[in-house]
């Protein structure tokens, strides 16, 4: 993946590619600034995917804030946020097998102390970062 603006050093191998989602409702500048020769910083939208390449050493520091303010609220490991694509060797070894999802037809729903039955938590869509 190229990144045009300033690219990794290159004289070092073992890049990564890594993903940060943005799951605030806030903007926040992401940053990765534990990596000599290299200034690495972004603005991340509410909801915005950010792909980038770096080494699983780096560290991204995210700042969340308001106008003119921002606060650090977070460092991951870049190792982390690692994008596995299906032809890099999984870090664990093998997949584990599938299990079959248990029957929960039989049970009832669940009701809040109003008499409304709510919705199968795991029918409901949800935002998780990565």
């Amino acid at each position: 993946m190229a990144q045009i603006l300033d690219p990794i050093p290159a004289d070092r191998s073992g890049q990564i590619l890594c993903c940060y989602v943005n799951a605030t409702s806030k903007i926040q500048i992401a940053r990765v600034s534990n990596v000599p020769n290299w200034y690495f910083e972004r603005v991340v939208f509410p909801g915005q995917r950010l792909v980038f390449e770096a080494f699983p050493e780096a560290l991204l520091e995210i700042h969340t804030g308001m106008m003119a303010s921002a606060i650090l609220s977070d460092k991951i490991p870049c190792g982390r946020l690692r994008v596995l694509d299906e032809s890099d060797p999984t870090p664990t070894g093998p997949a584990p097998e599938p299990q079959a999802m248990p029957n929960r037809s039989h049970r009832n729903p669940p009701i809040d102390n109003k008499g409304i039955v709510l919705n199968d938590p795991f029918s409901m869509t949800a935002l998780t970062s990565v």
